[in-house]
């Protein structure tokens, strides 16, 4: 799926998704997250897609927020409806791994967007923010929540509160992002990181992603409940089995995801 406003590119069974409109810096709309959405719903039943990259198109932007016009006309119940929140809850639960590759302002929503993602890879020249509070309102695509469990309460409170930009270095020591490199080699960095993590097993990194998401909001004896189930059905797979014995064999595994 390609539009004026989105592309996509699979490619070794990544698929690339790029938000297009580098006139606004890639500013969200309605449009734009309603095909976000649809390329979502393919993606989760195209087990060709092993894993997603989000990104912007040129090089100011990754998504510098939300498309502020819409805003004056937003009632209490387009809060209570919250679909961007509901959208980036979609992309937090993608069964595959998802990266955001952050090649510019990822600001307001775009930064909310890249938290959702399982990693965020950012341009040196990248600057990450929530200045919601300039407008009168605050992060309310899950903003407020992944940002304190990423960074810290402080640290989430700072952003939040002063609206400022974090540039790349510094989102990179409070562990903001994931990584860091030069701006030419930013998608092929995206790429090769997320290359690396698809030629795991696909079942054991599906049950990571839902153990560390939802142990890290439980007390520790019932994460490691979770994490006890968890590991069971994998010595169960057929995955196991097969990456068990490629290692012995030295050989590499030939996944099914069973």
């Amino acid at each position: 799926m390609s539009t004026e406003l989105l592309t996509t590119d699979l490619t070794d069974g990544l698929l690339t998704v790029t938000i297009n409109r580098p006139e606004v810096r890639n500013a969200l709309n309605a449009e734009v997250l309603t095909e976000i959405g649809e390329v979502l719903g393919d993606a989760e039943s195209d087990h060709a897609v092993q894993g997603i990259i989000f990104t912007g198109a040129g090089e100011k932007a990754f998504i510098a927020g939300a498309d502020i016009s819409g805003l004056v006309n937003y009632t209490a119940v387009d809060g209570l409806t919250a679909a961007m929140q509901k959208l980036y809850d979609r992309i937090e639960n993608f069964p595959r791994p998802t990266l955001a590759a952050i090649n510019g302002y990822a600001l307001g929503g775009g930064c909310e967007l890249a938290m959702a993602c399982d990693l965020r890879i950012a341009s040196t020249t990248a600057q990450i923010g929530l200045p919601e509070t300039a407008l009168g309102v605050l992060p309310g695509a899950g903003g407020t929540q992944r940002l304190t469990r990423l960074v810290g309460r402080g640290r989430a409170v700072d952003m939040i509160l002063s609206g400022r930009f974090v540039p790349a270095e510094e989102a990179l020591q409070m562990g903001l992002v994931t990584r860091v490199t030069e701006p030419g080699e930013l998608l092929n960095t995206a790429r090769d990181t997320l290359l690396g993590i698809t030629a795991r097993g696909p079942l054991a990194i599906r049950l990571a992603k839902l153990v560390i998401r939802h142990g890290a909001d439980a007390d520790q004896a019932t994460g490691q409940i979770i994490e006890r189930l968890a590991q069971s059905l994998l010595y169960q797979s057929e995955d196991k089995a097969e990456g068990a014995g490629a290692f012995l064999e030295k050989r590499a595994p030939r996944f099914t995801g069973q």
